[in-house]
């Protein structure tokens, strides 16, 4: 009997010491894995931003928007400090690759924010899903990249329109609104700039149009004459070219040196629509049209508050809300699925974390709502217009410019 006792007494001595200790280990059931958050460390989450070179305007406008949402959240998600660290993916398929590496090597990694440009997450997206990780662009715009058929990996979500959209749009504006019945278009080879001129040259055929001359830049071309020269035999009503600067600082300009091009109207897309555009460019940049995202309201107008405060200025890019929409959709998904244990550790599970951005719905974001589709779209292309350079861009230092027509 006193050995029943003493057994008694051992075995709630050892629920004692469990309870203190914080009880039974959490276990992983997720089939891709979890990433564990011990009591004391924070949830980590990573960028994969351009931020040096000529495009590290879309960084910075992206990482302002992730600060935001983490200050918008108290710094911490589940009581636990949010930390976030980052790499710089460049605008480059290589860029993409080495900071893909560089993320999925980090096992606290919970989820990213990233890519910028779609040739850099092209390049890393094998990487990251095969990581088992979840990536949300704010700015990737190519259709291939949420293309079952094209370069699409699970684990990827854009906050982004798809170029189908923007694509559309320019075409519709350029045909409808511009009454252009011809149009060339440039690229510089990468995918999103591809893509979107051929949305862009599709759509304006569908509508009647013609398009004249298709063709390439290499990046870091500086002599763009000899194809504005080919371009200028047939005189096009529109030139298309959506691609970045240096590039498109450089076709704009040279421009109106080419005779044959003398009443053709510029267009260009959200690669170019950053502050530093006009300056660079100078008096050909007046009266150029550019496409790119278009966001109103109390909350948006509340965003840039806390931006100019943060920051000072205006965002240089157009993607910051998308950038914030991404960041929110990532947290709030993380709170659905974290597995809570009672010393305060948490287990996030990939495959189930995965699961829960792809069943994103009606997301009351700055951006619109948004609902993600099973291979990552999760924006309605809703949110864009149509920007037009003035001379207030150009010499007066406005940014941005004012938007002239919505679809």
């Amino acid at each position: 009997m006193k050995r029943t006792v003493y057994f008694t007494l051992l075995l709630l001595v050892l629920a004692l010491v469990l309870a203190a200790c914080g009880g039974q280990a959490l276990e992983c059931e997720d089939e891709i894995g979890c990433v564990e958050v011990a009591p004391d460390e924070p949830i980590t989450v990573a960028y994969m931003l351009t931020i040096s070179g000529p495009t590290a305007f879309l960084g910075e406008d992206s990482r302002g928007g992730i600060e935001i949402a983490i200050d918008d959240r108290g710094g911490e998600l589940l009581g636990h400090s949010i930390e976030l660290v980052g790499e710089d993916s460049l605008c480059s398929a290589e860029g993409g690759q080495t900071a893909a590496q560089k993320v999925a090597a980090n096992t606290k990694v919970v989820g990213i924010i990233g890519t910028n440009c779609s040739s850099a997450a092209t390049a890393a997206l094998p990487i990251i899903s095969e990581a088992g990780l979840v990536m949300i662009s704010p700015s990737n715009t190519a259709p291939a990249l949420t293309d079952p058929n094209g370069t699409w990996q699970p684990g990827y979500f854009r906050t982004a329109h798809n170029d189908l959209f923007q694509g559309r749009v320019a075409a519709d504006f350029a045909y409808n609104e511009l009454g252009a019945r011809t149009a060339a278009t440039i690229h510089d080879g990468s995918p999103y700039a591809d893509g979107l001129q051929a949305v862009f040259a599709e759509r304006f055929q569908e509508l009647g149009g013609t398009i004249t001359f298709q063709g390439a830049v290499n990046v870091g071309d500086t002599d763009m004459r000899p194809i504005l020269t080919n371009i200028a035999a047939d005189s096009p009503d529109v030139l298309y070219f959506p691609i970045f600067e240096p590039e498109g600082n450089f076709i704009a300009a040279q421009s109106k040196e080419i005779p044959g091009l003398e009443n053709t109207t510029l267009m260009g897309a959200d690669g170019l629509l950053v502050d530093s555009f006009p300056e660079a460019t100078g008096p050909a940049a007046e009266g150029m049209y550019l496409s790119g995202p278009y966001i109103t309201g109390s909350a948006y107008d509340e965003f840039l508050s806390k931006w100019e405060a943060k920051f000072g200025g205006s965002p240089p890019s157009g993607f910051h809300a998308h950038a914030y929409d991404a960041t929110n959709i990532l947290f709030d998904a993380i709170e659905k699925v974290a597995v809570q244990g009672d010393d305060g550790s948490l287990l996030i599970p990939r495959k189930a974390l995965r699961d829960a951005i792809a069943s994103t719905a009606n997301f009351n974001g700055l951006t619109g709502t948004l609902t993600c589709s099973e291979t990552g779209d999760c924006a309605t292309g809703e949110a864009l217009g149509i920007y037009q350079i003035t001379d207030a861009e150009i010499s007066g230092g406005n940014w941005p410019p004012e938007v002239v027509w919505t679809p």
